[in-house]
């Protein structure tokens, strides 16, 4: 009996009481109808919370970035208003953000590389210049082992990538070789098992399997030096086949806080801070974009109303070190004034007073030698590159693009600088040629696609822009271009098409957020310029676990963020609670709550439907608010501080890692109680937090266990951790 046969039964045969059980045909459509319904509902179901889930993730990676970006303010802040930090030596952190020039040449370094002597003892890979196909698989075999590359052989490639990128050009062009395709893959983000994968199932880089990997390729992931430096090598071996965008995360400043710098420097302990200045260099030296036929634009973030691509051909690339480090301003341009003046876009000269002009005419910025169309809709006026930050600080050389946001103030020709003693303003100054160059870089690397037209600031990461269809159109109908394909964005199946499949978004680093958050997803491209996607799932254990299973993993790590988040904000969010709390009960309606708590973490997700995950409901249907707070505590007894003081520390603890970091060049883990005092001074001055002196001092004191004037800063950051307290009891009673 085969599949698809049916056995007739005769009924003649039966007695009647079995006769009586047989349902009738409806009846059996019936309950077929209700279980489909029943399983459509609780997929629909499993659907709405993958949704909340993936929300959730993205609302605070964005929400990072931005606090990414107040603390690259805070850094300049430092850099241009103080040459020293406590009066007794050098910036503390100019030597990273802005690093002197080493002034011996490349072939001085080549020869100081070649002269660190391996030991004998070292197994691993031994690379020679030029490379080989040999060496690049000695190299993939070795990391599949975990063995790693000797710091003398890293800085080697690394000195021979710099002086390859140095003769590529800022946008590249290429053709797709005849009866062969071209892959493009995007954000790798330290995931050597999605490379691997890729390499595996499209073949290794070679004159037949040529590449575009479009930026991205550190930082999150435990493996971004074996991915640069297995990138790097198959650019060397193939420099006509194998092609590299800058993305947002090659930036020494963003790998501060997202964990390249820290792997760099835990992986090569003894030649870590000469790899660090050498990736830096490199990083800057990456091309912008890449064009595949004259047809295809390949770009990491995005573009905006401004994008120029002759433009960007003329740019020194390698002067913009971190697109979110703006050009220093000279003290020519910058100038002290009162902040009572006119606006900047008031006065007849301002370059923005000429964009609001009529539709259609245009005008040339000074400074510059690129023209910029005036747009018909008030959104997509000069709106591109604005770094905002969730607290509305700019930097005083920004040209001020108002920030469609409740939370950005309206910005004037003077930049109002609270964090100075008297209440002065910098004069904004129009526009120089660099911080043309700087805004395109910004552009290219932090925007993202959006379906309303027009261009406006991207508030919800804090860089670049927003860009809709009419912009895409337009920049491809200029330059003859068919498709535009950028990363920059993760997906739940590693691409996404939008404006009318104008543009692709492609993502390569699967399980990104979570164990079975997303697929990763490559591109090929033939001659006829037709994508097609290939989807992947690097995971050990996904596929053991069912549907539900994966959906309970991903929400329950989505929501034990968020409630760190409410943790952090925890005063805020009890002042606000308490004030719709007027009868002191300790309950608020549901959505009283969703009001508040959106207001104070500012992260549009829909609070009504995670509140059960979040908040206890009282017997009579109102939230008892403080219950948000009872899942969390710190995760080591911390010191005697103020409620407000230590709730600062919880909220800016990683930013506060970073400083501390940098402090710290020996990385011992020490630093001195007086850098600890002025840091911290320096840093919640620039936030606005009012810290009593004495309360610095006195935690200062406090964390000096030995009494030597040093604090162990990693055992401080520690206390300020938040943890779960299930988790807390689950790992005592293991």
């Amino acid at each position: 009996m085969g599949c698809g046969s049916s056995v007739a039964i005769d009924t003649r045969r039966l007695t009647p009481e079995v006769t009586a059980k047989i349902p009738s045909p409806a009846l059996t459509m019936k309950a077929a109808i209700l279980i489909q319904r029943w399983y459509r509902r609780y997929i629909a179901r499993l659907e709405m919370r993958q949704r909340y889930t993936w929300n959730i993730f993205q609302s605070i990676e964005y929400a990072g970035e931005q606090d990414q970006l107040q603390l690259s303010s805070f850094f300049s802040f430092m850099l241009d208003n103080f040459t020293q930090l406590s009066g007794n030596g050098p910036d503390l952190i100019s030597h990273l953000l802005d690093p002197v020039v080493n002034p011996q040449t490349d072939r001085a370094r080549l020869t100081n590389h070649e002269q660190i002597i391996v030991p004998e003892s070292y197994n691993g890979p031994r690379l020679t210049f030029p490379l080989t196909v040999s060496q690049t698989d000695a190299l993939l075999t070795a990391f599949k082992n975990q063995q790693q590359l000797h710091g003398r052989f890293v800085l080697q490639l690394l000195q021979e990538t710099k002086k390859l990128l140095r003769q590529m050009p800022n946008v590249v062009y290429f053709s797709t070789p005849y009866a062969k395709e071209i892959t493009i893959c995007g954000d790798l983000h330290g995931r050597l098992d999605d490379l691997l994968l890729i390499f595996y199932k499209n073949g290794l880089p070679s004159a037949e399997t040529p590449y575009v990997f479009n930026g991205d390729f550190v930082d999150r992931g435990k493996k971004s030096v074996e991915i640069l430096i297995l990138l790097f090598a198959y650019l060397l071996l193939y420099p006509d086949h194998m092609h590299l965008n800058r993305g947002n995360h090659e930036d020494h400043i963003m790998n501060l806080r997202y964990g390249f710098t820290k792997e760099v420097m835990q992986k090569y302990k003894t030649h870590g801070r000469d790899i660090l200045k050498l990736i830096q260099e490199v990083f800057s030296l990456l091309p912008l974009a890449t064009v595949i036929d004259n047809k295809v634009l390949v770009v990491h973030g995005g573009i905006s109303d401004v994008t120029d691509l002759d433009f960007l051909r003329s740019i020194e690339r390698h002067k913009v070190k971190s697109a979110m480090r703006f050009p220093r301003c000279t003290p020519e341009h910058t100038q002290v004034a009162r902040s009572s003046r006119a606006p900047l876009w008031s006065r007849p000269e301002s370059p923005l007073c000429d964009s609001r002009r009529s539709e259609g005419k245009t005008t040339k910025k000074r400074h510059c030698h690129i023209t910029r169309q005036g747009s018909g809709s008030s959104s997509s006026s000069s709106s591109s590159s604005l770094m905002c930050s969730p607290r509305g600080s700019l930097h005083p050389c920004l040209t001020p693009h108002p920030c469609p946001s409740a939370s950005m103030p309206s910005l004037t020709d003077a930049f109002q600088a609270p964090f100075l003693d008297s209440f002065s303003a910098l004069l904004v100054p129009l526009p120089s040629r660099e911080e043309v160059e700087w805004k395109q870089v910004v552009d290219l690397l932090w925007s993202d696609p959006k379906s309303q037209p027009g261009c406006r600031p991207n508030t919800f990461r804090g860089g670049g822009c927003y860009f809709g269809p009419d912009v895409t159109r337009r920049l491809l109908e200029k330059h003859a271009l068919s498709l535009l394909i950028r990363s920059h964005e993760c997906k739940r199946e590693g691409y996404e098409l939008c404006h009318d499949g104008q543009v692709i978004t492609i993502f390569s680093a699967s399980n990104y957020y979570e164990e079975g958050s997303n697929r990763g997803a490559y591109i090929k491209l033939g001659q006829e310029l037709v994508p097609r996607f290939f989807q992947y799932q690097v995971s050990h254990t996904t596929r053991k676990l069912t549907l539900m299973q994966r959906v309970r993993v991903g929400e329950g790590s989505a929501v034990r963020a968020l409630q760190e988040k409410l943790f952090a904000h925890r005063s805020e969010l009890m002042a606000a609670f308490q004030h719709y709390d007027t009868s002191n009960s300790g309950c608020i309606s549901v959505s009283e709550w969703a009001v508040v708590v959106e207001s104070v973490l500012r992260m549009d997700l829909p609070w009504r439907t995670l509140r059960p995950r979040l908040a206890r409901l009282a017997p009579d249907g109102m939230v008892e608010y403080q219950s948000c707070f009872e899942d969390m505590g710190p995760g080591q007894p911390i010191p005697q501080v103020s409620p407000n003081f230590a709730e600062t520390l919880y909220r800016y603890r990683t930013d506060l890692e970073i400083i501390f970091n940098i402090i710290d060049k020996d990385h011992s883990g020490q630093i001195s109680t007086e850098e600890f005092r002025q840091t911290w001074r320096l840093f919640s001055a620039h936030l606005g937090v009012e810290v009593d002196n004495k309360a610095i001092d006195d935690l200062a004191r406090t964390m000096d266990f030995n009494k030597d004037g040093s604090i162990d800063f990693n055992e401080f950051l520690e206390a300020f951790r938040v943890v779960h307290k299930l988790d807390s009891k689950d790992q005592q009673e293991c």
